[in-house]
């Protein structure tokens, strides 16, 4: 199984530290975010993994030719050119997983405990375009769902503006996404986008027509680690 760690971006939130490095090497007792996630995805089965890069690019190629991939095949995706977010950070990388049927997507700067396995198999159940994991946790940007746990919009709590992709019946609900997910191969031959963009976008546009399920993981361990008392909590939650 093939999988994506998204590490381009610029990190503005944990300055002074992305001053000098790439947020992915922050590090969480002894070991950095990048080789967190790697384990992670290792111990769910993915054996190859591809990370893309921007902000401070060659020393993550460095990081990763030092530690020989933590065991995997481990390539990377090139943005030195322009950051093309998480959308088009995937668009990019499409040839690395020419003739999977799914795969593993994850930002550099999440920790998380979620069964990935469940996950996986949830997803493959469904027949869903993608499967987002999400959590109750307070957030002021949320994805919205109905009953059948089937996204239909987004919103931002704190400007009041709302992005809906089809109209529901019912009330639905808002949740926090998890910058994990997993993608079937038929969104990436569908994706209307050039350019930057971000996958949100993408599971937006498809939500009118095609399934993209949420995964609560509420009750796991899971933490953003965007900020420099972000990284301190980690520290606390992840110890091993």
């Amino acid at each position: 199984m093939k999988a994506m760690i998204m590490a381009a971006g610029l990190g503005t939130r944990l300055k002074p530290f992305t001053d000098s490095q790439p947020k992915a090497l922050a590090v969480v007792n002894g070991k950095t975010l990048l080789q967190r996630n790697i384990e992670y995805l290792k111990g769910f089965g993915v054996g190859e993994i591809i990370v893309n890069i921007h902000h401070f690019a060659d020393a993550i190629e460095s990081y990763l030719r030092e530690h020989n991939g933590f065991g995997l095949n481990i390539v990377c995706s090139d943005e030195r050119d322009a950051v093309l977010e998480t959308g088009g950070g995937l668009k990019r990388a499409a040839p690395f997983f020419a003739g999977e049927h799914f795969f593993v997507v994850m930002n550099a700067d999440v920790l998380t405990d979620l069964d990935l396995g469940a996950m996986l198999a949830a997803h493959t159940a469904s027949g869903a375009w993608a499967t987002l994991a999400v959590t109750d946790r307070d957030s002021s940007r949320r994805l919205l769902f109905d009953d059948s746990s089937l996204l239909y919009g987004w919103e931002n709590r704190d400007t009041g503006a709302q992005r809906i992709a089809r109209p529901i019946s019912g009330p639905g609900v808002g949740r926090a996404f998890s910058g994990v997910q997993v993608v079937s191969q038929a969104l990436l031959q569908d994706i209307p986008f050039e350019g930057k963009f971000s996958l949100i976008d993408l599971y937006l546009y498809h939500a009118a027509k095609h399934p993209i399920w949420a995964f609560n993981h509420s009750g796991s361990l899971f933490i953003d680690v965007g900020k420099p008392e972000s990284l301190d909590r980690a520290n606390r939650l992840f110890a091993s």
